[in-house]
């Protein structure tokens, strides 16, 4: 297999998955009755009626079950969607809240409390480590960052026994750390605590629970909805003592996600493995390229062999995402850099990623670490590769390169 069809394989592989969880079934006795729509429309409302008391009592205690109860714990298509992003992970259960953010900071409530402790790696998503840094402070809970390609031994050394968390994000935020989760898992539970995972650029080609995850977070904003026109996450756990504790606080936090989101998120999983792996193959062609540029000192790309972290996708991931980052030598300073991104047509220069669209943002000055040395000595940017031909992509930045 070559490389381009190694990183395609993963999505490839979901679509005759992604036609049919989530959707009515067509072969069911009440299409054969009367028919049904492809897709579930949408119902918008805050109020469930109930035809008496005891109805209304026995439908409020079903809050486990993605049960329409009231408009604030869930409509028909955000359950329909958790259906399927549960599927997809392969979890017990799915908790659609309103962003990635949300997902990540519902999930650290709901597992730490008062006096605990929990670890995050040094190159989580930088609104993950405001909220560790900040309110979980004032709730209480110590933060501790560690190296994301730590070793076992290290980790045991700084598990607490109040660690309530360990915290994964695979591949890490702008650095691309892949880390070896199996064993954040072992170390995890030997100490009594849960992993969480925000699994978003591996969302569909790393099974968390096969490699022993107990709480999976994604940012639905990237690749399901893909068209960047939704704002969503989701939180799915493996086991029902977790699923009972997560629907417990999304309730109590009052997080939901609005039905048009829901159903267009619905409507864009459709295509999502048609579009990644399109992407995937681009980002390929797009990243071997600029690997071979003078100008460029390093591309963090999990699928290329000096990538922190490579020998465990290779082991644990079916296909890579198409979100890079390219780190220009030590001789080019940030102004150039900024000149070279300025000037490109093919790339938006924006925040998120995962849609249709090409983009480019820089990481240099924008990212926060704690550990030393743990940025690039070079200036450098990040690549989400859209639907666009790698030609006109190349040609875009070989004409950026000449701005340096």
């Amino acid at each position: 297999m070559t490389g381009e069809d190694r990183v395609a394989a993963g999505w490839e592989r979901l679509n005759a998955r992604l036609v049919k969880i989530g959707r009515p079934d067509v072969y069911d006795e009440a299409f054969r009755r009367t028919g049904t729509l492809v897709n579930a429309p949408v119902s918008r409302g805050s109020t469930v009626l109930f035809p008496d008391l005891d109805t209304m009592r026995r439908v409020g205690a079903e809050r486990y079950e993605h049960t329409p109860i009231y408009g604030a714990m869930g409509s028909a298509v955000q359950h329909d969607l958790e259906r399927a992003i549960a599927a997809i992970e392969e979890g017990r259960d799915t908790q659609i809240v309103s962003s990635g953010l949300a997902a990540c900071t519902t999930a650290l409530l709901t597992w730490t409390s008062s006096g605990g402790h929990c670890l995050l790696p040094d190159s989580c998503y930088g609104p993950t480590r405001r909220f560790a840094d900040t309110m979980l402070r004032r709730f209480g809970v110590e933060a501790t960052y560690y190296d994301p390609m730590i070793s076992e031994e290290g980790l045991r050394q700084l598990m607490q026994p109040n660690t309530q968390v360990v915290f994964a994000e695979s591949p890490g935020s702008h650095t691309f750390e892949v880390q070896d989760v199996p064993m954040l898992a072992r170390v995890a539970h030997d100490g009594g605590a849960r992993v969480l995972l925000d699994n978003t650029w591996g969302f569909g080609i790393f099974m968390p629970f096969t490699h022993g995850v107990d709480v999976s977070i994604q940012a639905l904003t990237k690749y399901p909805g893909g068209h960047s026109d939704a704002i969503l996450g989701a939180i799915t756990v493996g086991s029902e003592e977790d699923w009972h504790m997560l629907r417990d606080a999304a309730i109590q936090l009052g997080q939901l996600a609005g039905p048009d989101d829901c159903w267009l998120t619905l409507r864009g999983l459709r295509s999502m493995g048609v579009r990644l792996a399109r992407q995937a193959r681009t980002a390929w062609k797009v990243a071997c390229w600029l690997r071979d540029r003078g100008e460029v000192a390093q591309v963090l790309f999990p699928a290329f062999s000096d990538c922190p972290g490579h020998e465990f996708w290779e082991r644990d991931f079916s296909g890579a995402g198409p979100l890079f980052t390219v780190v220009l030598t030590s001789g080019h300073d940030r102004a150039a850099m900024e000149r070279m991104i300025n000037g490109l047509r093919h790339f938006g220069i924006g925040a998120s990623w995962g849609g249709y669209e090409s983009l480019v943002l820089p990481t240099t000055g924008g990212v926060s670490r704690s550990l030393p040395n743990a940025l690039p000595d070079g200036p450098a940017f990040r690549l989400a590769i859209g639907l666009d031909e790698a030609t006109d992509l190349i040609a875009d930045l070989e004409s950026g390169f000449s701005r340096l």
